[in-house]
């Protein structure tokens, strides 16, 4: 499958919108600037970035406590999004929500909410409403491999299954569950299986490799529209920072609880460093034109930010607007 250079380009600056976004946020954390738990998306942004280009503005996605990515790649605005975590009235969700409480309707990105598997029966409705009104749309529901454990997925799967409905169920396998690794947890890996009871296409992905998730979301996307019923995708990849704030941060020792080994051998796999390779060993972009694109989503990034700094606190009488009872 070939490319246009300006479709290649705009993946890495949307993987490099959604790192240098992330990682701007380790300093105000650690400063206690940011007072909200982030859970940051650094190392796994392949995922949302393929995904996100394979869909249009009109479909919709569902995210999880990890979703900053998401909401970037679907569209979402980063200054909204950076004030909304700094808990301003300017914020995406006017302050009230912080990190994992991000909106943006306009853009599809109807829900992400910090419950595990919370938003998956809610893109669960969202395909079934458009499958009674007709609509040409798809519905993406974004979750780890924590949510796997929940019995809310399975049943979203069969009523998928039973009604053909045009949902990709897209799970991020970062093998850890919090602080749990995926073998103290399951006794079988290989996660994107659990959909083959249910008849549901799957597909098991490298998510650090974004021409790769591109495609097999493409295709997961066109198996909806054409009203094929559901997808199932297991994404394997892996976070580079701690399961909340920059590290893990157990006990209120700021140590990662993960195998120095392991983080290594990830850390190769970097899937902003393995595109950039890609980009330059196949003579799709030059270093100088990849700096120039790293520097203009820099002023991006610090501009974003700038604004939800100097952005208001909501007002305290203010506190239970937008709050519905």
């Amino acid at each position: 499958m070939t490319y246009s250079k300006d479709f290649l380009e705009n993946l890495y600056r949307m993987m490099l919108r959604i790192r240098i976004c992330e990682e701007s946020l380790v300093d105000p954390i650690l400063k206690r600037e940011i007072h909200c738990p982030v859970h940051l998306y650094s190392g796994q942004e392949a995922v949302a970035t393929g995904v996100g280009a394979a869909l249009e503005q009109k479909d919709y996605i569902f995210g999880n406590h990890r979703s900053h990515g998401h909401y970037l790649a679907k569209g979402g605005d980063m200054p909204a999004m950076i004030a909304e975590i700094y808990g301003k009235e300017n914020g995406c969700s006017r302050g009230r929500g912080g990190s994992m409480h991000l909106i943006s309707p306009e853009n599809g990105v109807l829900g992400i909410v910090p419950i595990v598997s919370g938003t998956i029966s809610l893109a669960l409705g969202a395909a079934l409403s458009i499958k009674i009104k007709k609509e040409d749309k798809v519905t993406v529901s974004f979750f780890g491999d924590g949510a796997t454990g929940e019995g809310v997925l399975y049943e979203s799967l069969n009523f998928a299954a039973l009604k053909k409905l045009p949902i990709i169920f897209a799970c991020e396998n970062n093998l850890y569950s919090t602080h749990l690794p995926i073998n103290e947890i399951r006794t079988n890996r290989t996660i994107f299986n659990i959909a083959n009871p249910f008849e549901i296409e799957t597909y098991r992905v490298d998510g650090n490799d974004v021409l790769k998730v591109y495609e097999t979301a493409k295709k997961a996307v066109e198996h909806c529209r054409n009203g094929m019923g559901p997808v199932f995708i297991e994404f394997l990849t892996y976070r580079f920072r701690g399961h909340v704030g920059p590290d893990d941060n157990v006990q209120g020792s700021h140590t990662d609880i993960r195998p120095k080994d392991e983080i290594e051998s990830w850390l190769k796999r970097d899937p902003l460093i393995l595109f950039k390779s890609y980009l330059m060993e196949n003579n799709i972009s030059t270093e100088d034109k990849l700096t120039l694109i790293e520097q203009s989503v820099e002023t991006e990034v610090n501009a974003a930010n700038d604004f939800a700094r100097n952005s208001p606190k909501p007002l305290k009488e203010d506190l239970c607007e937008y709050v519905f009872k």
